[in-house]
């Protein structure tokens, strides 16, 4: 989780919301990592979990990535939750959870709805006090 946070703090910098993604293989390696990249790249899809299952599964020369972790320190919203299912991420860990967005435990809770066909293990407030403080800090400054 620290990885993603590293990655957070670097979208923060960039002026993105500061959420970061890591995705790590069966064998513990770090495949892909991503943060928040909206604004840069004006892709209301360029969500920190969106870019890395991309690049994750880019370098897995596949759609799927089974037995693979993702690490996030936001809830994922619903766009993302679809995402992870449709990857076949074997376990997500995510830090602050999100009242506003969420898709996880939050909101429509997309993993129990019966049109999800995959269903990742979910562990949440995973530095989930660094993530939220990041979060609260970027607004902050911003009103």
């Amino acid at each position: 989780m620290q990885q993603a946070l590293d990655e957070a703090r670097a979208a923060g910098a960039r002026g993105e919301v500061p959420v970061g993604a890591v995705v790590v293989s069966p064998a513990g390696v770090v495949v892909a990592r991503a943060g928040n990249r909206t604004r840069e790249l004006n892709d209301p899809t360029a969500h920190a979990g969106v870019l890395a299952l991309r690049a994750a599964c880019a370098q897995a020369g596949s759609e799927r990535l089974p037995g693979h972790d993702l690490y996030v320190t936001l809830e994922p919203c619903p766009m993302c939750a679809s995402a992870i299912s449709q990857a076949r991420i074997a376990r997500l860990y995510y830090g602050a959870s999100d009242p506003k967005s969420g898709g996880v435990a939050q909101g429509p809770r997309v993993f129990s709805h019966p049109q999800c066909h995959h269903v990742p293990e979910v562990y949440d407030g995973i530095a989930g006090g660094a993530a939220e403080a990041l979060l609260k800090d970027f607004f902050a400054q911003r009103r």
